[in-house]
């Protein structure tokens, strides 16, 4: 079980699932809910952050914002490189690493479709370390869905000859890396 691997017991679970369901519950609201004092429910918390378990995500709610966000997988020779990369481009928002046919996976947020085309056109599609491409857009998202976004993204125009030219983040890191 998910709770008996992260050494949760019912206190720090239902503490979990009250914070999941309204992160604005104050710690006061939180014990009087669980029948805790409100200085127990305060150190849960704090170890629960302590140990990476409960984390609080700022970010842009994507059920409830008009912005595209996609999905990629690949297969790629260099998994390592594709990782690198989502670090520091403004419009991967994550990446994973799969198993089974794709072995990459990246979320990809922007205001305009063509920029995601682009990102992709360039940096995967002419890439020779990537033997297949799959672009999503996703369409509906059934629960809320907080992910941070580098607001970055806006000022770079990705093409599909140069990418984001000069400003691309992945292109100067890895001239600095080399450099």
């Amino acid at each position: 079980m998910i709770s008996d691997k992260l050494k949760l017991d019912e206190v720090d679970k239902q503490i979990i699932a009250l914070v999941q369901e309204d992160p604005n519950l104050t710690h006061t609201e939180i014990a009087s809910k669980i029948n805790r004092s409100q200085p127990t429910v305060g150190m849960r918390i704090k170890k629960l952050e302590k140990n990476g378990i409960l984390q609080f995500q700022p970010g842009i709610n994507f059920k409830k914002v008009d912005l595209y966000l996609a999905t990629v997988e690949l297969k790629t020779k260099n998994p390592d490189e594709i990782m690198d990369m989502a670090k520091h481009c403004p419009f991967m928002l994550n990446a994973f690493r799969l198993s089974g046919e794709h072995n990459i996976c990246i979320l990809l947020a922007s205001s305009k479709l063509q920029k995601l085309d682009n990102i992709v056109n360039y940096h995967f599609r002419n890439n020779p370390q990537i033997s297949s491409v799959s672009l999503e857009i996703v369409l509906d998202i059934a629960k809320d869905f907080i992910l941070p976004i580098d607001f970055d993204s806006e000022d770079h125009d990705p093409t599909l000859e140069d990418g984001c030219g000069e400003k691309c983040r992945w292109k100067l890191a890895k001239n600095k890396k080399l450099g």
